[in-house]
């Protein structure tokens, strides 16, 4: 009795040692990883956006709270317009002055022509008259320069019109200007993004650019991580990547290579073994997939840790497949889906 015991003890002791064995082969957590692939540690990150006025003023309101998601073109705040829109509607009346002003010059210019074209009929009822000798030298000058005087007052009359309607286009741009400060006082979302911090209150007085609201985009989520000299060359933008978030460990993030640093930086504080802390590395980002981000809207959350995982092209820039025990299953997108890049 007690020999089958220990054999079955044994038994179940080598069995142990082989599924240990396996599982370093196929993962290696503490080791390198295996043969044509590489990872490295990171947090998935998103960009943070900041949304200011373009000028100073106070806010009228905010919209949004903490935590509330935002689509493009939500409104988020709204800053003090009334006095912004006392000064349109000046500007406004500034412009129908200004075409009055041209609709005065315009009748000065058909004035003037009528003018001209009276003095230039008696100047030549004048030089008629006077080959006929009807009429003496003197009066034929005095229409000559008559008909000159009419010339230049049309050309003044004309000049005034035209710096007229040039006031007309001076006081319509000061009010466009005005205008758009009143559109700029509306504070919109650019991006798909989630309220991260409200830095104000409605009522406050901010400065040109002061912060009212911070956000997080959701339309790029990443993860930045730091390979060796002697992997990063052989990482390409555009290849696969896994992500594997601590949170979700038996899940895989499908990601894609989006930046290769093209030089080496000094060690950063995520690398942890001593082999790697005593190379230069390269910094590498992979994004999430937009499909599955846009997915999983509600769940996706930044600031969290895991491990990212590239494959390494060998000589010839052939790509090791994915193994199943390299990464645990990839997660599935509504419809069936996997989500793959």
């Amino acid at each position: 009795m007690t020999r089958r015991i220990s054999m079955l003890i044994l038994g179940l002791a080598l069995a142990g040692l082989l599924g240990f064995g396996a599982w370093i082969v196929l993962f290696k957590p503490s080791g390198l990883p295996p043969e044509g692939f590489s990872r490295g540690n990171g947090r998935i990150e998103a960009d943070l956006i900041d949304v200011s006025p373009r000028l100073a003023g106070r806010i009228a309101v905010i919209k949004v709270r903490e935590g509330d998601r935002v689509a493009v073109g939500d409104v988020l705040a709204v800053m003090d317009t009334a006095e912004l829109r006392a000064q349109l509607a000046r500007a406004e009346a500034a412009v129908e002055s200004a075409r009055a002003g041209v609709g005065v010059a315009a009748a000065q210019v058909e004035e003037a022509e009528a003018r001209l074209a009276l003095s230039e009929s008696e100047l030549a009822r004048t030089e008629s008259l006077s080959t006929r000798d009807v009429v003496s030298k003197a009066n034929l000058d005095i229409k000559r320069t008559e008909t000159r005087v009419a010339e230049a007052g049309l050309a003044a009359a004309k000049a005034t019109l035209s710096a007229k309607e040039r006031s007309v286009d001076a006081e319509a741009a000061a009010r466009d200007e005005i205008a758009a400060r009143i559109k700029d006082a509306t504070l919109p979302a650019e991006a798909d993004a989630r309220v991260l911090y409200r830095l104000a209150q409605p009522g406050e007085i901010m400065g040109a650019g002061g912060k009212i609201l911070t956000l997080v985009s959701l339309e790029d989520v990443y993860m930045e991580f730091f390979l060796t000299a002697s992997d990063a060359p052989r990482v390409v933008i555009g290849d696969e990547a896994r992500i594997v978030a601590d949170i979700m460990p038996d899940r895989a993030l499908p990601a894609t290579v989006m930046f290769v640093s093209p030089q080496a930086q000094f060690t950063p504080k995520q690398v942890e073994t001593l082999s790697e802390r005593e190379d230069l590395m390269f910094r590498i980002r992979v994004r999430v997939s937009p499909e599955l981000v846009q997915a999983r809207i509600d769940q996706v959350k930044t600031g969290v840790r895991g491990v990212a995982w590239v494959r390494l092209a060998d000589d010839a820039g052939r790509l090791p497949d994915w193994p199943n025990g390299l990464t645990p299953p990839l997660i599935d997108l509504p419809g069936g889906d996997a989500g793959t890049p």
